[in-house]
């Protein structure tokens, strides 16, 4: 079952909405639906590239640029669901005092090492191989911390259902699109039969912090890097498809 996150369509619900406490929750449970409707909407196109066989036969068959769609939506609901899945996992255990340390002493991403452009104009003038290796080297880089991740809030005593089931659904996503990903660089770049990363979830558990607070650290940052690399995927992908239409220019990437 899909776990679709909340949209603004829930602010109509609210414009006539009664006061009391079953109107609320009535209200709620509207919102909900809602929220489901569109987003089944949105959903309507999987980016599910493995068959029977394990291989990726069902987005081999799609056409290039509709691919590259397929692709693009998969990384905005990633990004979406990243954004509201930190924001639900400092409210309910990371403290404002907290929050503003590490906003003034920064944080040191996983992906920090890789040669990931920061500039609009160097990635401007970069090729559509390396924006799209790049964004291949992204999202590989963050299957395993979110599998990480998801072990480890299991160890929470109040981790909310709602956040572990958007990291579980982050985390399968993510193995989708890059699915997707190796098939698109085979058919933009007539690259060879790349294979998908394989990892072993046993062989993350036996780093886990040795108490809580570390935990909550560790965890607010993988969180708040990820959210940050899933918008610059989103972005790659974006830029991507721009070239590929007639406009003169994607400076706005």
């Amino acid at each position: 079952m899909h776990l679709y996150p909340r949209t603004v369509i829930c602010a109509f619900a609210k414009l006539s909405a009664p006061t009391s406490e079953n109107a609320r929750g009535l209200q709620s449970c509207v919102c909900t639906l809602l929220s489901a409707l569109c987003w089944g909407t949105v959903l309507a196109l999987p980016l599910d590239c493995k068959d029977e066989s394990g291989g990726s036969a069902h987005c081999a068959s799609i056409p290039q640029e509709k691919l590259l769609d397929r692709v693009i939506q998969h990384a905005e609901l990633i990004y979406r669901v990243s954004e509201e899945s930190c924001s639900l996992f400092e409210d309910m255990f990371v403290p404002f005092s907290m929050r503003t340390v590490r906003n003034q002493a920064g944080s040191t991403c996983i992906t920090k090492p890789f040669p990931i452009l920061a500039s609009k104009s160097e990635i401007q003038q970069t090729s559509d191989k390396w924006l799209l290796h790049s964004v291949l080297l992204l999202v590989q880089s963050w299957i395993e911390p979110l599998i990480y991740l998801q072990t480890t809030l299991n160890h929470y005593d109040n981790a909310p259902d709602t956040l572990i089931n958007k990291t579980k659904w982050v985390s399968e996503k993510l193995l989708s699109l890059e699915q997707g990903l190796l098939v698109l660089i085979r058919k933009m770049l007539n690259e060879g039969m790349l294979m998908p990363s394989v990892y072993e979830p046993s062989l993350l558990q036996s780093d886990l912090p040795p108490n809580m607070l570390d935990s909550i650290l560790r965890d607010y940052n993988l969180l708040t890097c990820f959210k940050k690399d899933a918008h610059k995927i989103e972005t790659f992908l974006k830029l991507l498809k721009c070239r590929q239409s007639d406009k003169l220019s994607c400076l706005v990437y």
